[in-house]
């Protein structure tokens, strides 16, 4: 293991040590229900669905259901809503609500110094503010706080990156210390994603410093889901091993049955025993500690040559026989395609939640317009995507469908 791979795990380790030590629990349990709170930052986990699907993906027979009620730009003190806008309480009801993952701190932050005694103040207030509540008609709702994310170096895009991280690092200590003192689990994003962010090799994590692209949700999603489900980061990937001389197989997430040899090809039965992980939405190299979570396949002892994998008749990956050896990633397979489409169904059932609670109009609903035709069909529609929303929840419950499908490794010709 080099150096880089070994301060990157050390950091995340270490953030979740910190976590683990304000409650040796996570709250995150199968069935539980979840509504998602805050900023940006949370808003947007609906939009690319990754840490969605893979609690989904971890308690298949007991699943998860999750509503994104994050805003962009909220912060603890200003969390404005157009008129008559349901409130927060309602909506936690009507979700029946179990725990509370609350995402706050980067607004706060543009305030420095000067501005973290409010922020601890109004931290306080936002935990008090839910204590005893019962939203779920029967036990005390649980909170989880979330940190902001480190201040990412884009060049001239990003000035002031020193000053900018050393104020998150306050406010992300003082989130950590109050958190601590109301018992209340936290979360440490800062740190990981600084760690992230440091590999000169690495894709950027943000757009523009502060908002998260699309890959920047795929890596921070790994990092909040070990968290949540206290995993090893990386403990459920598949990992599939092919001895090709001994026409032996062992597998991690897979199980192998009916393998043999003709010539220089090797046939075998694959059994999915849990979802495969999800790929990343980039083709560049990625961080080697990001690198080791994804699926791959060492298969030892072939003859020298390039050997292409195809699952299903379909090719999926093509190295060397010295790769090979050495593992290869596999993220391009059936399941992989499977498992990115539920991740789209997941959006799918987030935006109908969204047509339901953020009706995109106002003016339809208590403006000028509100007695027009368009407008007196609304509350029915309101309803029927509530409806929709709870239905494709359903669906998702039943979570990917595990297949058994045949592999082959054959010579690459191409």
């Amino acid at each position: 293991m080099n150096r880089r791979i070994q301060i990157f795990l050390a950091t995340l380790v270490s953030s979740l040590v910190m976590a683990v030590a304000v409650k040796a629990d996570s709250p995150i349990r199968p069935g539980i229900r979840i509504a998602i709170v805050g900023n940006t930052f949370a808003d947007q986990l609906r939009s690319h669905g990754y840490l969605e699907t893979l609690l989904l993906q971890h308690w298949k027979a007991e699943p998860v259901s999750i509503r994104n009620l994050g805003w962009a730009g909220d912060t603890l003190s200003i969390r404005d809503r157009p008129t008559n806008f349901p409130t927060e309480e309602s909506t936690l009801r009507v979700h029946q609500t179990d725990v509370i993952i609350a995402c706050f701190g980067m607004g706060e932050s543009f305030d420095g110094d000067a501005g973290l005694a409010n922020f601890e103040t109004d931290l306080r207030a936002f935990i008090a503010s839910h204590r005893g509540k019962q939203y779920n008609g029967e036990s005390d709702v649980r909170l989880i706080l979330v940190s902001p994310i480190a201040y990412e170096d884009l060049g001239e895009l990003t000035p002031k990156v020193a000053p900018r991280n050393r104020d998150l690092k306050r406010y992300t200590q003082a989130m950590k210390a109050v958190a601590a003192g109301e018992g209340v689990p936290f979360v440490d994003l800062f740190e990981p994603s600084k760690a992230l962010m440091a590999d000169s090799g690495a894709n950027p994590l943000t757009t523009n410093g502060i908002h998260l692209s699309e890959y920047g949700y795929w890596a921070v999603a790994r990092v909040l889901y070990d968290r949540f489900v206290e995993n090893e980061p990386g403990s459920d990937k598949w990992q599939l091993t092919i001895d090709a001389k001994a026409k032996k197989g062992d597998g991690d997430g897979l199980s192998v049955s009916k393998l043999s040899s003709s010539r220089r090809e090797l046939s075998f039965r694959v059994k999915e025993e849990r979802s495969p992980s999800l790929a990343p939405p980039t083709n560049r190299e990625l961080p080697e500690a990001l690198d080791q979570m994804r699926d791959s396949m060492i298969v030892k002892n072939l003859q020298p040559g390039k050997y292409v994998l195809m699952v299903d008749g379909e090719r999926v990956a093509s190295a060397s026989h010295d790769e090979w050896a050495e593992g290869v990633v596999i993220d391009a397979s059936p399941a992989h395609r499977d498992a990115e489409s539920f991740r789209a169904a997941v959006n799918d059932k987030n935006q109908h939640f969204i047509y339901s609670w953020k009706a995109l109009n106002q003016v339809h609903i208590v403006g000028e317009r509100r007695n027009s035709s368009s407008g007196r069909a609304l509350p029915a529609e309101v309803i029927e995507f509530k409806e929709l929303t709870n239905k494709k929840d359903e669906t998702l419950g039943r979570g990917i469908e595990l297949k058994t499908r045949e592999w082959r490794l054959i010579p690459d010709t191409n």
